[in-house]
């Protein structure tokens, strides 16, 4: 029984999909820039997600918008577009600066072995249906047309806010929402913006409102999951940041337009913090998984490194925890390879049925990774488990863990004139003649490997992978 914790009941609760075929949707980056490596945290939280549903046996279909217009610089309906913003001060053209950004972005998830979504439809690229969307809550009375945008009018939705069970009585003007004398609640939030007087900007539509308009953020979400998934859809993921703003908005809105529930589950994933503090572009504080590369870490160093915290928990980054990381994956690669050498006349060589289920159960505990690697390092020091039924496990949970183990087979292949020596080695060892054959295994591990002795024969491994 897989069971997740859902952001809307604050509970943990049965998995019941709509169909056989899950509907996943989950929010993408807004390409005004590189994602760092907190943004990627909830990209890689979604992709267990996703592989855990698959280890379930449900097809899944997933559906990743990119934001590149309409989300502005406060979040809300404050400040000026993050993209246009970005243009103007590198002096380019906002379109190039998405296709850019976007392109950085898939790259990202690709080294992270990050199962790539199924669609993965651009903000502009449905602009139609969005206006329409806005025609439609205008239709039914939910908006209304100040001087710079039209607006989603909350005081319609008996409920709204209970995504965030935001106090909205509480909420104080210019403090946790922004100021505008002519919204008529403080958390009314625009649907449709209108460009500023003189403002020249590049991405910009003629719509039923103005000729110099855009879409608000939260729009296309709502129109880009309808459209591909249907509404209701049975999971709607993002990082705990989108809770109070965007995911709110987003379930007023579409439930406004439809009379019935957007997603049936919400999962968010907590922040990857620095000394207690939010890592994020505002703060000053970010790190690229580009910048982890270029001082010499794996991507799936990174991507261990998050499986080790649960997706709820706030992640302290630090570069020795991320070296902790590194050596752990190591360590790994280097027991799936070196139970390949002792499988080699292993008959057995089936999944471990006993590990297998502690596995699942711990997955399927909402998502439980750390749990699950604690099973996958209990299976490995298990005497009473073959070399080749550990193997057929590891590479059973790698769908779930997505680490790569098989690259380690390849690690363990050693250079012809390393391989030669070792072999040297155990031609002298079966001589008895262990003097030469330890000049020998000094002489390998000087050239950058490791030897090791197995009742299967000497295992060659790199000291540095």
């Amino acid at each position: 029984m897989l069971k997740l914790y859902n952001t809307l009941s604050r509970k943990k609760e049965e998995f019941k999909p709509l169909k056989r075929t899950v509907s996943l949707y989950t929010c993408g980056p807004t390409v005004y820039g590189y994602a760092h490596i907190g943004n990627l945290r909830t990209y890689l939280f979604e992709d267990i997600l996703k592989r855990i549903l698959r280890f379930n046996g449900y097809k899944v279909k997933h559906v990743m918008n990119i934001t590149d217009v309409g989300h502005l610089t406060g979040d809300r309906d404050m400040g000026e577009d993050k993209l246009e913003k970005e243009g103007k001060a590198k002096k380019q053209s906002v379109w190039e600066l998405a296709n850019k950004y976007t392109r950085a972005f898939t790259d990202d998830i690709k080294k992270l072995n990050i199962l790539p979504p199924d669609e993965m439809p651009k903000a502009t690229g449905y602009i139609k249906e969005q206006i329409k969307f806005v025609e439609l809550l205008e239709k039914k009375g939910y908006t209304y047309k100040t001087s710079d945008g039209v607006y989603f009018n909350t005081s319609r939705i008996k409920d709204y806010g209970k995504l965030a069970r935001l106090n909205i009585k509480g909420l104080e003007e210019g403090a946790r929402v922004e100021k505008n004398p002519e919204k008529k609640n403080p958390t009314d939030f625009a649907l449709w913006k209108f460009a500023k007087k003189g403002e020249k900007r590049q991405m910009e539509w003629k719509s039923p409102w103005g000729k110099h308009s855009f879409p608000g953020w939260h729009v296309e979400c709502s129109v880009l999951s309808t459209k591909f998934l249907g509404q209701p859809f049975d999971i709607h993921a993002g990082g705990v940041d989108l809770i109070p703003v965007h995911h709110t908005n987003e379930i007023a809105q579409s439930e406004a337009a439809y009379s019935k529930p957007l997603s049936n589950y919400w999962l968010h994933g907590e922040f990857l913090v620095l000394n207690e503090g939010r890592m994020g572009k505002s703060e000053g504080n970010t790190e690229t998984l580009t910048g982890l590369i270029k001082r010499g870490y794996n991507p799936l160093v990174y991507r261990y490194f998050v499986l080790g915290a649960h997706y709820r928990a706030k992640l302290n980054f630090t570069f020795e925890a991320l070296d902790g990381a590194s050596r752990s994956l190591e360590n790994l690669y280097h027991d799936v390879a070196l139970l390949g050498v002792l499988a080699k006349k292993d008959k057995k060589r089936s999944v471990s049925k006993t590990y297998e289920k502690r596995f699942q159960e711990a997955i399927n505990d909402d998502l439980n990774m750390p749990q699950a690697l604690s099973i996958t390092y209990d299976l490995i020091a298990d005497n009473k488990i073959s070399a080749g039924e550990k193997r057929a496990s590891l590479f059973k949970f790698d769908k779930v863990l997505g680490l790569n183990l098989k690259i380690a087979d390849k690690l363990a292949k050693p250079p012809a004139k390393i391989k030669k020596l070792a072999e040297e080695r155990e031609a002298l060892r079966s001589n008895k003649q262990f003097t030469k054959a330890d000049a020998l295994r000094d002489r390998v591990e000087k050239l950058g490997y490791i030897l090791e002795d197995t009742p299967k024969g000497p295992f060659v491994w790199p000291q540095k992978i």
